[in-house]
């Protein structure tokens, strides 16, 4: 397995894995399929295009021969809050879970993050109906600091996320 930065090239192969992260688990992520869709593949070409001129924002994608897992990273831009990074956007196949992807990915940005100067610390979200995922962001050292209720809806359901951080001084 292959884990590494996505440029414009693997914009195709990013537009389709996150079109079914959107569709086929709609309560973990804030966008949804019909927004990411509207944007287009033009605007997903544009994006990473972009990320490719900042470290503080990039797109980690896992590749055995296709794109199996991905996982957003983005360092905060306001002074007071640049020592901080969140994780967004996480997602692994259904049939490509338990093969270690996503703790791929996750270490991948830890160690990335690392070599940020002045970072300090990497928060993320997760619903609270994903447990794998929480289990695997504890595994590696994520710790929960609070709960946000009715952080996303979704016809008419709630969904609770809970907050996680990784301490990295």
């Amino acid at each position: 397995m292959e884990v590494r930065i996505l440029t414009e090239k693997d914009a195709e192969a990013f537009w389709n894995i996150r079109l079914r992260a959107l569709r086929d688990n709609p309560e973990s992520f804030g966008a949804t399929f019909e927004e990411f869709l509207e944007r287009g593949i033009a605007g997903v070409t544009q994006g990473l295009r972009k990320k490719t001129t900042s470290p503080d924002d990039v797109t980690f994608g896992a590749f055995e021969r296709t794109i199996v897992g991905i996982a957003g990273f983005r360092r905060e831009e306001e002074a007071k809050r640049h020592h901080k990074a969140v994780i967004w956007g996480m997602y692994v196949p259904r049939e490509a879970r338990g093969k270690g992807i996503g703790k791929a990915l996750l270490e991948a940005a830890i160690a990335y993050a690392k070599t940020l100067p002045d970072l300090e610390q990497i928060n993320l979200s997760v619903v609270l109906t994903s447990r794998e995922a929480r289990g695997l962001f504890i595994s590696l050292g994520f710790e929960p600091y609070g709960l946000e209720r009715h952080a996303l809806k979704l016809h008419n359901k709630y969904f609770d996320q809970e907050l996680m951080t990784l301490r990295l001084i």
